[in-house]
């Protein structure tokens, strides 16, 4: 869940989809109770989003290692932010840095929503590369699924 007004799921079989579904009737029924109208869409999950749950798994992965840069430990949406600017400077992208609202530098980067299937394979390579040459454990394939 993103908030409490929304409710997003991946049922990842049979069996655990069932007991999702029944959780996500439950939330369902208390929000139309309480006045809300509801969407409700079902799609078989893209590899987009099966991308996406990879590298946020990698990304956390780095960050429980302690894996340090520039002598510090970084969180799992430091790295994120770190491997997609590292992605996209290998990669050719151009790369923008601005002055922000209060004066620091921000890095104008690419977005991972809005990268296609091809582009999070070559960031997703990328990354796996960097914790492979670093020796950091990656979680397996199987275990970002379920």
């Amino acid at each position: 869940m993103t908030d409490s007004t929304k409710l997003r799921m991946t049922l990842p079989d049979a069996q655990r989809g069932g007991v999702l579904l029944t959780t996500a009737a439950q939330w369902a029924k208390s929000m139309l109770i309480a006045g809300h109208r509801l969407t409700l869409a079902i799609h078989p999950e893209t590899r987009k989003e099966a991308q996406s749950r990879k590298f946020h798994a990698i990304c956390g992965d780095i960050a429980k290692s302690g894996h340090a840069l520039h002598g510090k430990a970084r969180t799992a949406d430091e790295w994120k932010v770190l491997l997609i600017s590292g992605h996209a400077t290998a990669t050719k992208e151009p790369t923008e840095f601005v002055p922000g609202l209060e004066g620091e530098l921000v890095n104008i980067r690419e977005s991972t929503a809005a990268m296609g299937v091809r582009r999070m394979a070559s960031l997703l390579e990328y990354s796996i590369a960097y914790c492979a040459l670093h020796r950091i454990p990656t979680i397996d394939d199987d275990e970002v699924t379920k």
